[in-house]
């Protein structure tokens, strides 16, 4: 559990609700919680009880997680969308293990550079992908400002 800091400016774009008239304020934001969410469950991680509160810029995500990897995803999910600049990590997990730690993208990066800094080797970029799947649909997909898992060896 913790407070996780994202980029605002970078990340998914969250849709808006399709009226005829101006949305109020609170309807833009449910959308927007209605949007990560979704985001969250396409992914079909072992979360229960799952549910967000969004306050300006900050999500408070709450819920219980059967792995730390779950959990690790959920709060990236959220926290990779444009408008978000941090997550506030209120879920549990049944099975505690070592947390991964974070990488923020940088331009020019790909997934063999960062695994070549972090691991030493280049060839290990597929570790980084696995970690950040389903999020990741492709190795090659990555942007400045993404959030990614880099998993302990």
């Amino acid at each position: 559990m913790g407070l996780f800091n994202f980029s605002k400016d970078s990340g998914a774009k969250t849709s808006a609700p399709k009226t005829t008239t101006a949305p109020s304020a609170e309807v833009l934001k449910q959308a927007k919680m209605d949007s990560m969410m979704q985001a969250v469950n396409v992914l079909k991680l072992p979360v229960k009880d799952l549910s967000i509160s969004l306050n300006d810029d900050v999500v408070t995500v709450y819920g219980t997680a059967d792995t730390q990897m779950a959990k690790e995803l959920v709060v990236l999910t959220l926290g990779n969308n444009i408008g978000i600049s941090k997550v506030d990590d209120r879920i549990n997990v049944v099975k505690p293990e070592p947390e991964a730690t974070f990488y923020e993208v940088k331009s020019g990066d790909s997934l063999s550079k960062i695994a070549k800094a972090v691991y030493g080797d280049a060839k290990k970029y597929n570790l980084i992908f696995e970690a950040n799947t389903p999020m990741l649909k492709d190795p090659d997909l990555i942007y400045p400002g993404q959030m990614l898992r880099i998993p302990t060896l």
